[in-house]
């Protein structure tokens, strides 16, 4: 486990082992029950040389906006990222991001984006996003039959749980703010 304040390194990992991308997280807390990483604003995203070009690389070399926290619980296959908008930083909404379960490593975790995602806006409502993307990744071999199906049935959970009203997360998340 990391203490609060360590800077760990997020690297986003292809199925083939290459890492695709990497930036410096803030972590905010780290125990038993979640992983909670502060990606900061105008933080540095390298780019390793992989097979794939990673679709950031040619238009963003460092994060954009007001930053974004993440909130990870071991072994889930998906992240809740916190995002805000605005001059005043506002909340903006709660983003489900699919990906493979955190795996922690000598100086950080590793994961790979599974870029199906669901927006979850303030008043509850929600959207499904990138979905016919994910079909496009299987045919260029990115992510296997086995994943997208993994990934979607993860999805209609996540949704059921939703739509009855249950979010493992604390909504207080949304008023966090970087010290």
């Amino acid at each position: 486990m990391w203490s609060e304040g360590d800077v760990v390194q997020h690297r986003e990992v292809l199925n083939s082992g290459h890492c695709w991308a990497e930036f410096p997280v803030r972590v905010i807390q780290d125990d038993d029950d979640v992983l909670v990483t502060y990606l900061a604003e105008r933080t540095p995203i390298a780019y390793p040389a992989a097979p794939l070009a990673h679709p950031w690389q040619s238009i963003r070399s460092a994060w954009e906006g007001h930053g974004s926290l993440s909130l990870q619980r071991p072994g889930e296959a998906y992240a809740v990222r916190v995002f805000w908008d605005g001059p005043g930083r506002e909340f903006a909404c709660w983003y489900v991001n699919f990906q493979e379960p955190f795996r922690r490593t000598a100086d950080g975790f590793d994961t790979q984006d599974l870029e199906l995602d669901i927006v979850v806006y303030p008043d509850g409502r929600w959207e499904l996003k990138d979905d016919a993307e994910l079909d496009l990744r299987v045919e260029e071999g990115r992510f296997t039959q086995r994943q997208a199906r993994a990934t979607r049935d993860e999805a209609q959970r996540v949704i059921a749980e939703l739509d009855a009203g249950r979010r493992w997360w604390d909504d207080a998340w949304a008023d966090w703010r970087p010290a």
